[in-house]
């Protein structure tokens, strides 16, 4: 009689008849015993290019792991360089469609890094850096101070220089001079005449700390009172330092947020060339506070980066500088023993660039960033993952590759914060414009020599790609738009919790836990076929709406 569905009865069913049924609560006893080699691939056999070929991110994928706590646990603290971590492993890229100085405040105070451009005068650069440095302050031990013959009209004007408008009045107008008043935005507001000195709207009856209070004890005073800044006074009442009630809540509003330990900066970054006039420049982002210089090349491995990184060395030993770019483990080598803090990894990747195309030359990204990483692993310096970064899934494989970092172009081109106006397209989308470093528009452009005969000189897009003397430039990017993605504020956050969310599928708690699980072959891996890309894609639908957070 035919079983009716549902119903086994006395005749139980096998998936493989004659196989003999085995225990279940033996599984994981006989995964161990009799499965010796795990499933997958390890990382080497993955990457091994004389099998497989030079892989990109979308040529592999990483196998789930054990969940065994929340995604809130997991940490994403990284190094940066060999003496700067970063709460979250986000960098932005030095383009000048990408990162000036409000890209570079914002992706610090979001725990990454923001790397300012060199495509514009070094005048212009040093005074982003500033904006950088002067944003978010613990002391401020550099204010702006103004004088008692000061007008309210040059108050006002210093006011949208610097984009805050507190400043102390000291007798000399200098630090360390007796404090008189303080004169802020609505001081000055509404005054009648610009021609007034600043001593005729400036406050007076200000609550100061003495020199010697903690940041913790200024900030307590600070929050009991009622004002924006608190001076800092000595025994005489000159003022010392100065300090910020925004600052205050800025620290609530952006607890991962990049700053330097002794003075609560933000972290600033920034890109220069490797010609004679790049140390002029240099010097000037140095004295405007700059943290880390990134030494800008299509092709790191040169005469000109070995003697900039000896000479960056020598002359500004508390600066770190990375190098780069770099794909292959005899370019990194150079570059480590000049002295580098700090790795670019990546050659023709980008989405705007084209050196693969038009030059033959560069490496897939996977294959270049685990090559690199782990050689460079070996002597303490870490490496950036620059180029190919799509989504948070290629953040991933970035960072399981050995990255500690991963700098991102494209992905941040259509944030608010990023330079340039927004348009709308031919399609009637909302577009904003970006474009590679070695394309025709930005090689050409006049801004890094302010207009001059010598404009080509003083390009970082013909710097990068030394095109500087050439009589016909050759591109090696393409310009573009790209999609508007709201600002920066969302939209990482968004990478942020997709990160940690896919560290706790596969099974790890923080990114060296990633990288030793990867070492040691328990992180495993798997090609992807055409067919599991397509597979792995939306797929078989007549429409669809793809919303990535909210």
């Amino acid at each position: 009689m035919p079983l009716t569905n549902g119903d086994i009865g006395a005749h139980p069913a096998h998936l493989l008849p004659g196989q003999k049924v085995m225990d279940c609560t033996k599984a994981l006893e006989v995964l161990e015993k009799e499965y010796t080699r795990r499933d997958g691939l390890d990382a080497k056999s993955l990457l091994d290019s004389q099998k497989n070929g030079g892989l990109t991110y979308n040529d592999f994928l990483i196998l789930p792991g054990y969940i065994g706590f929340p995604a809130s646990e997991v940490a994403l603290d990284t190094p940066v360089t060999k003496r700067i971590s970063l709460k979250t492993p986000l960098v932005s890229s030095p383009m000048d469609t990408v990162t000036e100085h409000s890209m570079a405040i914002h992706m610090a105070l979001l725990g990454g890094l923001g790397v300012v451009h060199h495509n514009c005068s070094a005048e212009d650069q040093a005074e982003m850096v500033r904006k950088v440095k002067r944003f978010e302050n613990g002391f401020i031990l550099d204010p702006v101070v103004l004088s008692p013959t000061t007008t309210v009209g040059e108050a006002r004007q210093l006011k949208e220089k610097w984009g805050f408008g507190g400043f102390p009045v000291t007798e000399n107008g200098k630090l360390r001079s007796k404090l008189v008043g303080m004169i802020t935005n609505r001081d000055i507001q509404f005054h009648p005449s610009l021609d007034d000195p600043v001593t005729s709207a400036m406050s007076t009856d200000l609550v100061t700390a003495p020199s010697g209070t903690t940041l913790t004890e200024a900030n307590a005073v600070l929050s009991r009172s009622k004002k924006g800044k608190l001076p800092i006074v000595d025994s005489d009442g000159n003022l010392v330092s100065l300090l910020s009630r925004s600052d205050l809540m800025k620290n609530l509003h952006y607890p991962l947020a990049s700053k330097l330990p002794h003075s609560k900066q933000l972290i600033c970054a920034a890109a220069v060339g490797t010609r004679p006039d790049d140390k002029v420049r240099l010097q000037q982002l140095v004295d405007a506070g700059l943290d880390i210089v990134v030494l800008d090349s299509s092709q790191g491995n040169s005469i000109f980066q070995i003697e900039m990184i000896k000479y960056i060395k020598a002359k500004y030993p508390q600066l770190d500088v990375i190098g780069g770019n770099v794909v292959t483990r005899e370019q990194a080598a150079s570059l480590i023993a000049a002295g580098v803090d700090g790795l670019r990894i990546g050659m023709g990747s980008g989405s705007a660039c084209i050196t693969q195309e038009v030059m033959a030359v560069g490496r897939p990204q996977a294959a270049s960033v685990f090559n690199v990483s782990s050689f460079a692993a070996r002597f303490g310096v870490p490496c950036i993952a620059d180029g190919g970064i799509q989504n948070v899934g290629h953040i991933v494989k970035g960072l399981a590759l050995g990255a500690s970092t991963v700098m991102m172009g494209g992905l941040l081109a259509g944030t608010t914060e990023s330079p340039g106006n927004y348009f709308v397209s031919r399609e009637g989308q909302l577009v904003k414009a970006y474009r590679g470093m070695g394309s025709i528009d930005a090689m050409e452009d006049k801004k890094a020599g302010a207009g001059g005969k010598n404009s080509k000189q003083s390009n970082a897009g013909t710097a990068r790609y030394f095109s500087e003397g050439d009589r016909l430039l050759v591109a090696q990017g393409v310009s573009g738009s790209v999609l508007d993605r709201g600002s920066v504020t969302k939209f990482v956050p968004y990478l942020i919790a997709g990160l940690q969310h896919s560290l706790q599928d596969i099974g790890v708690k923080s990114l060296p836990k990633l990288r030793q699980g990867v070492l040691a072959g328990e992180v495993r891996f798997e090609l992807r076929t055409v067919s599991a890309q397509a597979e792995g894609n939306v797929h078989g639908l007549h429409s669809f709406d793809k919303k990535l957070y909210s």
